[in-house]
């Protein structure tokens, strides 16, 4: 058997310049592949960059496109797990910079559920993601708290209801937060192990989620209730619009 030591194409992240693929020769195929999906040649490095303005999520789906395509063509490629982690978290001055870790990333937590098979190691993953710290749960509420506060700011009617809005899923991300501890302890204390005889994971299909309001039905409820010029702020809904609005949810948010 022979094994191919160099790949044809490694993916890195170059420390000032960002995302950077390198090439192990001058193939037109990889060239264009990799120009097709928007790396530039530096002729100083010798390596391919991504522009620099390249958002963290646009850089990561592109990388996994490109790697799909050269891999569709039979070729072998190398990315650098660190190109999964998104940049720091801008902080105040003289505050600490807060780095990204890889409980911070889904993608890469979601691919390593395809490896293990004890329910333990599934809830040390859990545990990654509902540090309080540095997981994605807390993550997650912490960013819709600061788009509200970013409605907020525009000290309008209108940016003052969605910054409401916004805090209420906050609420329902917190409340997500505290069923996945309780799943992550049950799973923590379960003795089961894949059996040896399973299918791949990849192979096993999703379960079909409930049906959910869809996205124009909500939308046309929220407009319905919502002030505007043919209705004052301070009038409130009709009795079949009150029968219609949705309840507002009781759960307390969880303390960071």
């Amino acid at each position: 058997m022979n094994l191919q030591l160099e790949p044809d194409v490694a993916f890195g992240v170059h420390p000032y310049l960002g995302v950077a693929a390198a090439v192990a020769d001058d193939r037109p195929f990889l060239d264009e592949v990799l120009r097709r999906h928007h790396f530039r040649q530096s002729g100083d490095l010798d390596v391919y960059l991504l522009p620099g303005d390249t958002p963290h999520n646009r850089a990561v789906r592109t990388v996994a496109r490109a790697s799909r395509e050269f891999q569709d063509a039979g070729l072998s490629v190398a990315a650098d797990p660190r190109i999964m982690l998104p940049p720091p978290i801008p902080t105040p001055d003289g505050a600490p910079v807060r780095q990204a870790l890889p409980g911070q990333s889904l993608t890469a937590l979601t691919g390593k559920l395809h490896e293990l098979r004890r329910s333990a190691d599934i809830a040390d993953v859990l545990e990654q993601i509902l540090d309080e710290h540095h997981g994605v749960v807390g993550d997650l509420e912490e960013f819709i708290d600061t788009a509200a506060v970013w409605c907020e700011r525009l000290d309008t009617a209108n940016g003052r209801e969605l910054g409401q809005h916004l805090r209420t899923i906050a609420h329902h991300v917190a409340f997500l937060g505290d069923q996945l501890v309780a799943a992550q302890l049950d799973l923590a204390v379960m003795p089961d192990v894949t059996p040896d005889n399973a299918p791949p994971l990849s192979e096993v299909p999703l379960l079909p989620r409930h049906d959910v309001p869809s996205v124009t039905h909500t939308a046309r409820t929220r407009a319905a209730l919502a002030s505007s010029p043919n209705r004052p702020a301070d009038l409130p809904p009709s009795p079949q619009e009150a029968a219609r609005a949705p309840a507002s949810p009781s759960s307390s948010r969880r303390t960071r």
